[in-house]
């Protein structure tokens, strides 16, 4: 009988062709617009981070996606060109549960990065990453290689959809959730993704980029 419930529940969970074509129409249409529309802000923030700091204005970074492929996803840089050396003296001050690493004021974002992380405009540069196929508008955040090593098995099962720019996650309070919260979140989409959770989950994101105050 639990065998029996088990597959019944494993039927609903399967995703129609509808819904498959759907998305991916969804996510070339809306990211080439987005490119389009969203162009002048992109030259402007690209001109800003140059004058601020030294280094480039895109930040490329490995990040697992589906499957538990490995892609380069891009950002706009926000920190310092040595970032990442610099965060070996900050692990003690993580304010973030599990093997995400998240600091409120952390010193190696910049002014502009600061504005840019705070409306999201930061992760604007994915949308090309969505047009190659390696992200989706909606789905769970890509995680580090490092950071999905250390996941427990029932957390992988958000590796079986494309990572994405939004989530439930991300309208949901971001960095005030701990991270065990954060991976249910994920594990709820995969469960229950659809045409109009993800139409909801995008208009949702539109007042994220007003300002989230759990956002650094």
């Amino acid at each position: 009988m639990d065998m029996v419930n088990s597959n019944l529940k494993e039927e609903k969970k399967k995703v129609s062709i509808f819904y498959i074509f759907s998305k991916r129409a969804i996510d070339i249409l809306g990211s080439t617009v987005g490119l389009v529309l969203l162009c002048p802000i992109l030259l402007i923030v690209a001109i800003a981070i140059k004058i601020e700091s030294k280094g480039p204005v895109i930040f490329s970074q490995k990040r697992i996606g589906l499957k538990g492929r490995e892609f380069k996803m891009y950002k706009f840089r926000s920190m310092v060109e040595d970032a990442e050396e610099l965060k070996k003296d900050l692990m003690k001050k993580n304010e973030m549960s599990g093997p995400m690493f998240k600091m409120k004021d952390d010193p190696r974002v910049t002014r502009v990065g600061r504005f840019i992380r705070k409306t999201s405009i930061d992760e604007l540069p994915q949308l090309i990453n969505v047009i190659k196929g390696d992200m989706s508008l909606v789905g769970p955040r890509p995680s580090l290689p490092k950071e999905v090593k250390k996941f427990k098995p029932w957390m992988k099962k958000r590796l079986d959809v494309k990572p994405g720019l939004t989530c439930f996650w991300q309208v949901s309070g971001r960095n005030s959730i701990d991270f065990e919260e954060w991976m249910k979140l994920d594990i709820k989409y995969v469960e229950e993704r659809s045409f109009w959770v993800d139409i909801n989950l995008i208009f949702k994101t539109f007042f994220v980029l007003f300002g989230d105050e759990n956002a650094s």
